[in-house]
């Protein structure tokens, strides 16, 4: 078709959007009623709400939670930075915060924080929508943006994150008691030649729990070998079986610092290398993730329960909001052995 040739094609008419007191013409009350009847704890009449109600649904009327978060100067979002969703820990901690906001009466929205993403700029496009608060599970955001936050008047909460510099609430689990119990269970299992297995680039927590686990191998003079291959993944876990593979007959008991890691690292050992677990090779993990109670895993290992952690971090939530002077605030979670068939402790 040439430049100058018509075109018959016709650009649809944008749809009138619907406002208040269309709402309020419809049902025949004012506008203030309609605002009341969408309003948490306004009085309004059984009548006028579903009159209001109706009119709404027919008109495909919606509120403007936006527009209204500015009138009030603090919306019920509650912004939730995260990474790693594939990771069936993050994925089941990310579920129990939506639910649980969504219980006290707040709407979640979540950013996913890769690891290109600089989390300071996430946290800075939440403050845009005037949310009520910020939780991170990504990475440690940095103490600029924890301050920006503070003097919005902001809550941030950051979970299994090294401090930041900033007086913010923060959640962790005691990775050093699960790190000692891992070394402790195996030497128990008869174990006295041990390797850790972390992925190359390790999390605060993730790292933490390696150390507390070398730590107790140097006080209890157990040689301790790192792997740190691959990434917190299953597929890292099978580039670190390989490893763990070439130092096999250097070693007869692994800690994984991660279930994730922890799943490849034994279908590796297993079904590429033909090693037989437990027989041939104890192997403790940590997060008890459901795959790992599954019967082709049935994996020993630490549990961090995700609802205690999520409980903790919304309870510091709602308290910072109840109580913004309220001094930083720092809990810890507790971790316990589960046993299962990836050990055998020595009679």
């Amino acid at each position: 078709m040439s430049d100058d040739a018509s075109d018959t094609r016709q650009v649809p008419e944008s749809k009138k959007q619907v406002n208040s007191f269309d709402v309020a013409k419809r049902a025949g009350v004012s506008r203030s009623a309609v605002s009341r009847t969408f309003t948490d704890g306004a009085s309004v009449s059984e009548e006028t709400r579903e009159k209001v109600i109706k009119a709404a649904r027919e008109l495909g009327y919606r509120v403007n939670v936006l527009a209204r978060s500015l009138h009030k100067q603090k919306s019920d979002l509650v912004g939730v930075v995260a990474a790693d969703l594939d990771n069936p820990f993050r994925g089941e901690q990310i579920d129990l915060l939506s639910q649980g906001l969504l219980e006290r009466g707040f709407r979640p929205i979540l950013l996913r924080g890769d690891p290109s993403t600089d989390v300071g700029d996430l946290i800075g496009s939440l403050l845009q929508y005037s949310v009520a608060g910020v939780i991170v599970t990504s990475d440690t955001p940095p103490e600029e943006i924890c301050m920006e936050c503070l003097q919005n008047g902001v809550p941030l909460v950051v979970v299994n994150k090294r401090d930041p510099g900033a007086p913010v609430d923060r959640v962790l689990t005691d990775f050093d008691t699960g790190g000692r119990l891992a070394f402790e269970h195996l030497v128990a299992c008869g174990c006295r030649r041990l390797a850790v297995v972390t992925p190359e680039r390790s999390s605060y927590s993730v790292n933490g729990r390696a150390l507390a686990f070398e730590q107790a191998a140097n006080d209890g003079g157990v040689p301790v070998i790192r792997i740190a291959k691959g990434t917190q993944s299953y597929a890292g876990g099978l580039e670190a079986a390989q490893v763990v593979n070439e130092y096999r007959t250097e070693i007869d008991g692994i800690f994984c610092s991660a279930d994730y890691l922890a799943l490849g690292v034994l279908d590796g050992l297993r079904h590429t290398f033909g090693i037989r677990v437990p027989e041939d090779l104890q192997v403790v993990g940590y997060d008890d993730i459901v795959q790992a109670s599954w019967k082709s895993y049935d994996m020993t290992t630490l549990d961090q329960s995700r609802k205690d952690l999520c409980e903790v971090t919304l309870d510091l939530l709602m308290k910072r909001l109840e109580n913004p002077d309220l001094p930083q605030q720092v809990q810890v979670c507790g971790v316990e052995l589960v046993m299962r068939g990836t050990t055998i402790v020595k009679k």
